[in-house]
């Protein structure tokens, strides 16, 4: 039996004063009205498992407004083990709990990861790269403490960086940035590539799934010293690179682009602007692809996360799909609701059920919300 949450408690958390959820099983749908609270509770349940938010709030908007803190804790059990994680918020502060002892996230993560789906996934393909680099961060922060960490270092070497490019800096205190410029960003670059090269394997299986078409769907992770000198996306090969090549063609990059650095007082190379493309039949699946094409792409995306944590991790994460029913037609809600397998745990919210088949609600836990004084009050299907 895998890792699975048992029971979830919140207390002064977002607009919930406290809120419990005993016995939880594979499939738990929160049905309610907008402005309810649903996303709150998926919210909660990340925060326990993958141990950051979608939102990516300021921890006071945690807290329930008139309360000094707020807790989401959670119990674990595969049958054997029970495992209680807990996390508390307060202004400025926000800490985690194993068993009753403090924890790092980066100590948690890993332990029950998580895949999260909201509207705003949908926007994964025609959005901008920034999503795609962060979605594949969140991912890689998962499956190794050593990516979040460099994730981290580099994003804070390329502030100060901005900051000097801003403030006209002399030549020598950039070059000395740039040097932990390449050395941080070379292996995040290499990090990114590589776990972009496993989850690539399962996006295009899960892609040719859903489309059920012969279209293939190519993918590739393009580092900023390609993009920057105009090489050609290799469509259908995954670009490989050790770290000393990465190394090398930033510190050329560099060079070349320095004088228009200091022009736009901003930096240009690094992973911040590596580019992670899409193409169908050879054509970039953000232009030239239909909504459905996009959507399908996305919901890959989410399958592919699913089966690499499982693959890598030996661990079957939590789904959280959160108001995405109402964004797919009915041929991907048929698709997303045929992997709701019973070795993948999923929480759902929606504002009706009519989304789903009577097969599907007869095997779910169907929870509907309503407010009493802030209170959120359960009644079952």
């Amino acid at each position: 039996m895998p890792l699975a949450i048992e029971r979830l408690e919140l207390a002064s958390f977002r607009n919930y004063a406290y809120f419990e959820l005993d016995h939880i099983g594979p499939l738990t749908i929160f049905v309610g009205p907008n402005a309810i609270g649903k996303t709150n509770l998926i919210e909660s349940v990340q925060l326990v498992t993958a141990c950051t938010s979608f939102r990516h709030p300021r921890v006071e908007h945690l807290v329930r407004e008139g309360d000094a803190l707020a807790s989401v804790q959670a119990r674990l059990t595969d049958g054997d083990r029970l495992l209680d994680v807990r996390m508390t918020a307060e202004p400025g502060k926000k800490r985690y709990f194993l068993n009753g002892k403090a924890k790092r996230p980066a100590d948690l993560r890993g332990t029950l990861p998580s895949v999260t789906f909201t509207p705003d996934d949908l926007n994964l393909i025609k959005g901008g790269m920034s999503h795609r680099r962060g979605a594949l961060d969140d991912l890689g922060a998962q499956l190794s403490a050593n990516h979040q960490v460099i994730r981290r270092d580099y994003e804070n070497v390329i502030r100060h960086k901005n900051a000097l490019l801003k403030d006209d800096a002399s030549d020598d205190l950039i070059w000395s940035i740039n040097q932990m410029v390449v050395t941080v960003g070379a292996q995040l670059s290499c990090y990114r590539a590589a776990l972009f090269a496993k989850l690539a394997r399962h996006l295009k299986q899960a892609y040719a799934e859903i489309s059920q078409s012969s279209e293939e769907l190519e993918c590739a992770y393009v580092p900023s010293w390609s993009a920057l000198e105009g090489a050609a996306v290799p469509v259908g090969e995954q670009a490989a690179f050790t770290r000393d090549q990465a190394r090398e063609c930033m510190e050329s990059c560099l060079t070349t682009f320095a004088g228009q650095e200091r022009a736009r007082r901003r930096s240009l190379v690094g992973p911040h602007v590596d580019r992670i493309e899409f193409y169908l039949q050879g054509r970039d699946a953000s232009v030239f692809g239909s909504q459905g094409q996009q959507r399908s792409i996305v919901l890959a995306w989410k399958l592919a996360e699913v089966r690499l944590i499982d693959e890598v991790l030996g661990q079957r994460p939590v789904l959280l799909l959160d108001d995405v029913m109402s964004e797919l037609d009915a041929s991907r809600r048929n698709q997303l609701v045929g992997f709701m397998e019973d070795s993948v745990q999923v929480f759902i919210t929606t504002t009706t059920p009519e989304y789903f088949t009577s097969e599907v609600l007869d095997r779910a836990r169907v929870v509907k919300l309503g407010n009493n004084g802030g209170v959120s009050r359960e009644t079952f299907r």
